[in-house]
């Protein structure tokens, strides 16, 4: 059996971020490519412990996200902006534009130089000694499965609506951004398939959001309610869809993205 598309309107990829330490700054990409059952490449590959957890990076198994540092709970992530430098595996720290820590993350030492800023710097968030994880190809997402998440930005513009304010699309952390389909169109998409060029990824979960929304990414202030106003707009607090990858491709920003349908035959 062939397939066609949905005469749904399709949508446009508009934006794709990574982002290969938990918690910390989204690294925008013009291009990316998706293999089966995978993440984007390096997207959550390190996090932060937050205290000893029993995580095991020979055999890793998933933890919920407040075993690590994260924005729900510790917003000042925000204020500090990183980048990881893929050929170097070199993670470096800035804070106001100057380097304030900086390691390469595959490396006993490096690793102990990011530690030892995160012992210091949030100490009084701390559980126990931080510890910079990594488990080979596991990846730290907040699912128990390896996901592509995505946002559909006329959403966002109703919770600015919702909130009376301006929202950072950032503020949602997702991997792909795109435009196009109606407002809260994607949260009818669970068990559909997406297509982007060869690429095909299906629909398994609509994403709830947590207080990590209410944190501005550029200024680390937590400065906006947005999980209760959707509950009172809308009856939930989701907002964005995960999907995993079932078909390998490249995608890019200007991609067209189309929700597929069986042609009948």
């Amino acid at each position: 059996m062939t397939a066609a598309m949905s005469q749904t309107p399709s949508a446009r990829i508009a934006g794709l971020y990574r982002y290969p330490v938990k918690g910390l700054t989204p690294e925008p990409l013009q291009r990316a490519p998706l293999r089966i059952g995978q993440t984007l490449p390096a997207d959550r590959r390190y996090a932060v412990e937050n205290g000893p957890t029993g995580f095991d990076p020979e055999a890793p198994v998933w933890k919920p996200k407040t075993a690590y540092l994260m924005l729900m709970r510790n917003e000042r992530l925000a204020g500090f902006k990183t980048r990881f430098d893929d050929a170097t595996n070199i993670l470096t720290i800035r804070r106001d534009d100057q380097i304030v820590a900086q390691g390469d993350l595959e490396s006993d030492e490096g690793r102990a130089a990011v530690e030892r800023f995160f012992a210091t710097e949030f100490a009084d968030e701390l559980r126990g000694p931080p510890k910079l994880l990594s488990g080979g190809g596991y990846s730290f997402t907040d699912l128990a499965r390896k996901v592509v998440s995505i946002i559909n930005l006329a959403s966002l513009a109703e919770i600015e609506k919702l909130v009376g304010a301006a929202v950072h699309p950032l503020r949602f952390r997702a991997n792909v951004y795109v435009t196009g389909w109606p407002a809260w169109h994607e949260a009818a998409l669970l068990g559909e398939t997406l297509q982007i060029g060869s690429a095909r990824l299906k629909v398994v979960k609509t994403t709830t959001r947590c207080a990590a929304v209410n944190v501005d990414p550029d200024t680390a202030a937590r400065d906006l309610d947005i999980p209760p106003a959707l509950l009172n707009h809308r009856g939930n607090n989701e907002c964005g869809i995960y999907a995993e990858v079932i078909e390998a491709g490249d995608i890019a920003v200007g991609d067209e993205m189309a929700v597929e349908q069986p042609r009948l035959v």
